[in-house]
């Protein structure tokens, strides 16, 4: 029975296609998540032409750990996925502060276009430099 694959991206990764030797492929459900995760690490001015798509989530990671960054950083994520991932619709976030490792756990949980099932993403975002 031939399963129908409705989105598909190539691996950043580039790692190779055992079979074909071609670059491997993520689909539907893995190409979300990485979608997600490319959109969540992209930095002001980092997309060329494209200098509205960005996240302020850097930013928000030097604030002092407390509800309201959470809550600043959580409303950031519903930004950039709503305007930016069509493919996703959010089920639920939940942003943890965690001040001894310095940083947020993020648990994801959104629903894949046309899809009843939920998928998740779990993150640990902390302060890159």
């Amino acid at each position: 029975m031939a399963t129908n694959k409705l989105y598909s991206d190539i691996d950043l990764k580039f790692n190779p296609q055992p079979a074909t030797k071609d670059v491997a492929m993520s689909y539907d459900a893995q190409s979300v998540i990485r979608s997600i995760r490319n959109l969540l690490l992209t930095r002001p001015l980092e997309r060329l032409f494209q200098p509205q798509l960005s996240s302020q989530i850097d930013f928000l990671l030097f604030e002092p750990i407390t509800g309201l960054t959470g809550n600043l950083l959580r409303d950031e994520i519903v930004r950039i996925i709503t305007n930016w991932e069509p493919r996703a619709t959010i089920a639920t976030i939940d942003v943890v502060a965690d001040p001894e490792k310095n940083g947020y756990n993020v648990s994801l949980f959104f629903y894949v276009a046309n899809s009843t099932v939920p998928t998740g993403i779990s993150l640990v975002m902390k302060r890159s430099r």
